[in-house]
């Protein structure tokens, strides 16, 4: 099922298995990304979901604005929704996968348990055994 879809980013709920996929199609607009991870709050909170996979391989790094917006206010809202695992296959690009490295730590403190993958299929099982 298709929560939200654009020409950066598609949010899909997979029913079977009970989390939310996300998959970068090209480097995104940060605007339009929010707009997205937002729409996964909502869906995350009215169905009960806990999982999420992100398929980051094909973005670009991520600014500091919104690197602040993701730790000081998407996350938090999402774990209030009861997010509580999330796979990360991480962007091709080294300097905008370095860009989530700040946030494994502060998501263990906040108890998001998150694990970082290079490849879609692993991520996909580690999630669906959860």
């Amino acid at each position: 099922m298709i929560i939200s879809e654009n020409e950066y980013v598609t949010l899909r709920y997979v029913e079977a298995q009970n989390y939310l996929y996300h998959t970068v199609h090209k480097p995104v607009d940060e605007t339009v990304f929010m707009a997205s991870l937002d729409s996964g709050v909502d869906f995350m909170h009215q169905h009960h979901v806990q999982k999420w996979l992100s398929d980051d391989r094909l973005n670009g790094p991520f600014s500091q604005t919104f690197s602040q917006w993701a730790i000081n206010d998407w996350i938090p809202r999402s774990i209030q929704a009861g997010w509580k695992y999330w796979a990360n296959v991480v962007p091709v690009e080294i300097k905008a996968a370095g860009t989530l490295g700040p946030f494994i730590e502060v998501l263990y403190d906040m108890g998001l348990r998150m694990m970082v993958f290079s490849k879609l299929e692993e991520a996909q099982t580690w999630i669906v055994k959860l």
